[in-house]
């Protein structure tokens, strides 16, 4: 592939290795550092003059560092003459702080696409936004990649019974998702309602739907401390659900969420991998891993080489 540029920021080297062979490419050649005052370094070591640039940064771990690296990097490669710079995000951060949910609440994620835009990117891949509105944040193109095809395989494939499973929903914002997913596996789904009295910690919950003796798949775009999905697997349990999943693009799993899942009433906890989940998986069995990098290689292919993205929203790249 001619006059292409990958680089990989710090937080997660493992998938920008991957995709980078998906693409038959190398990675570019970059030094991260950090000053001793904790200021960001960021030498990049190859000419990107006329190149098109794509640098593969996910919002996880030490997200404040990660996404001020990813700035300048974007910014490096601009000043440098490249022609056109991608930022891919697996994991968008400050997805969840989109909208004014009381008074005086910042709406980070518009001031991360604004930080971004200002930054020099032209074009931003990312996959399972909180909200798809955040699209609507940038005046460039975004690409928003959806986990959907590849969890649809992961059903069909590692759940015997899958046609008489039940998908649900562990809050009414995620509906749309799982009744997509219900659609193209010929199944039911039921939702759960939740209460906040503060972020973080979920009120009580009400199961609309009937999941009696039949095997239950909650799907959500992210989970965090896990309190949410943990209160659902065990009000399907007691609904009378024969098995519990839970199916996650994002696992974020901070805090207290490795010990709740494991005394959860899980079969499997189902992430991808847009997060590293190698240390999580050691400490928690139950946490199995869907590989997307195939995914965001093929948007990267397809961007660069002027073809339509679309393909990807309803099939896995072979």
């Amino acid at each position: 592939m001619p006059n292409i540029v990958l680089f990989s920021g710090s937080s997660h080297h493992d998938l920008s290795q991957k995709v980078a062979d998906r693409l038959g490419l190398e990675l570019g050649k970059v030094i991260t550092k950090k000053f001793s005052n904790q200021e960001t370094c960021v030498e990049i070591g190859e000419s990107v003059r006329g190149e098109d640039v794509y640098i593969v940064q996910s919002g996880c771990g030490e997200i404040n560092d990660n996404l001020m690296e990813l700035l300048i990097m974007i910014n490096a490669c601009k000043i440098a003459s490249s022609s056109r710079v991608t930022a891919v995000i697996p994991c968008f951060p400050y997805a969840r702080q989109d909208k004014k949910d009381k008074s005086r609440a910042p709406i980070s994620a518009k001031l991360v696409a604004n930080m971004l835009s200002v930054a020099g990117a032209d074009h931003i891949i990312t996959m399972d936004l909180h909200a798809s509105q955040i699209q609507g944040f940038f005046d460039i193109a975004v690409d928003n990649l959806y986990a959907e095809p590849a969890v649809l395989q992961w059903i069909r494939e590692n759940i015997p019974e899958w046609k008489n499973c039940i998908i649900v929903s562990p809050d009414a914002g995620g509906a749309k998702r799982v009744t997509s997913i219900a659609d193209r596996l010929n199944v039911d789904f039921a939702l759960i309602h939740k209460e906040r009295k503060k972020a973080n910690e979920v009120d009580r919950m009400v199961l609309v739907g009937d999941v009696k003796d039949r095997v239950a798949i909650l799907v959500d775009d992210m989970a965090d401390t896990c309190g949410t999905i943990c209160h659902a697997a065990d009000k399907l349990i007691d609904a009378g659900a024969v098995k519990v999943y839970a199916i996650l693009t994002h696992g974020i799993f901070s805090g207290p969420a490795i010990s709740r899942i494991n005394s959860a009433p899980f079969e499997a906890v189902v992430v991808t991998n847009t997060i590293p989940q190698e240390e999580k998986m050691k400490a928690c069995p139950k946490i199995q891993v869907i590989d997307i990098s195939m995914i965001l290689a093929e948007a990267i292919r397809r961007t660069h080489n002027g073809e339509s993205v679309s393909y990807l929203f309803s099939h896995v790249p072979l």
